[in-house]
């Protein structure tokens, strides 16, 4: 191996679990650690941990719950790591752009959809799952406000399952957006395009699959042709925790109008009406938060295995690390 290999390799280190699953081509989700970070308050954000990687677990592949710590790409985390992340009033949101800036320093980052995607195609895993994809921010035409995450999607050869992107985006561009960049979008056993919270979105996905087995394939044959990016798989909301379209968009439209009035524009603009979301439900939306992390974790994993047990599993670029 040669000394630049040598030094990348550095950068990554792999849990034991997941390395040995990795070696032996055995099927491996990978989970990002911003919802540990800043999803869910402590202690809850241990539980949904916890509760997604045992989701994960159930359907027969192994969770790599993606952070950075001291420098180092961490790929699976062990107890330890998590709670620093749960507990740690210091760790970084990191997106695909923040990579390298959190790896120079002592940075303690949680990764978001776009950093966690480019990091697991980096370490050889192929499925990725999120709750809810960045997209398109309503008023994009004017803003420019589009998330990394739909870029990463055209960079990596991924499978992402996710529940859509939150209702306060713009699922309409978003789909727009994946079609220009040829990203396929797979409403797994549902056609309507899910709106996180919300099963629907008022859009439909590109095709309906049922079968895990026929997601690989569509993954493994889009894969053959050269820098065609990762698809997109989206499972709705379980029904029973999935929350009032019309009710969302009310309060979603009330808090756009008090930020206009108070003057609170940009990035803010998300955080607030985010917040003013979940005060209007009254606590509603943490729990379909945890619902939909469980549920595209379950989804991801029965994609997962049926990928590995295919006849053509792909390797990363980290095979000998």
């Amino acid at each position: 191996m040669s000394g630049g290999a040598e030094s990348e390799s550095a950068l990554f280190r792999f849990s034991e679990e997941v390395r040995d699953a990795l070696d032996h081509e055995l099927p491996v989700v990978a989970l990002e650690s911003n919802v540990v970070a800043h999803g869910f308050k402590a202690p809850e954000n241990i539980d949904v941990a916890h509760a997604v990687e045992q989701a994960v677990r159930a359907g027969g592949a192994v969770p790599a719950t993606i952070a950075i710590v001291d420098r180092q790409v961490l790929i699976g985390t062990s107890e330890d790591d998590l709670l620093r992340l749960a507990t740690g009033t210091a760790a970084a949101k990191v997106t695909s752009r923040d990579i390298a800036v959190a790896l120079a320093r002592p940075t303690l980052g949680a990764t978001s959809i776009s950093a966690t995607m480019a990091l697991a195609h980096r370490a050889g895993i192929t499925t990725v799952a999120s709750a809810g994809l960045g997209g398109v921010h309503r008023g994009a035409e004017t803003s420019m406000d589009i998330s990394s995450d739909l870029t990463e999607l055209a960079r990596t050869d991924l499978i992402v399952v996710c529940a859509g992107v939150k209702k306060i985006l713009d699922a309409g561009r978003t789909l727009e957006f994946l079609e220009t960049q040829a990203t396929p979008v797979i409403g797994y056993r549902h056609l309507p395009f899910p709106a996180f919270y919300c099963r629907e979105s008022g859009h439909d996905t590109q095709v309906r699959i049922d079968d895990p087995r026929e997601v690989a394939d569509i993954a493994r044959l889009h894969r053959r042709f050269a820098g065609s990016g990762s698809i997109l798989v989206t499972t709705p909301i379980p029904t029973e925790s999935a929350l009032d379209s019309a009710e969302i968009e009310a309060a979603i439209q009330q808090a756009l109008a008090e930020a206009q009035e108070q003057g609170i524009t940009g990035p803010k603009v998300t955080t607030f009406v985010l917040r003013a979301v979940d005060a209007a439900t009254g606590g509603a939306a943490a729990a379909a938060n945890r619902a939909v992390l469980i549920s595209t974790a379950r989804a991801a994993a029965d994609i997962e295995v049926a990928r590995a047990h295919s006849a053509d599993p792909a390797r990363g670029a980290l095979d000998a690390v």
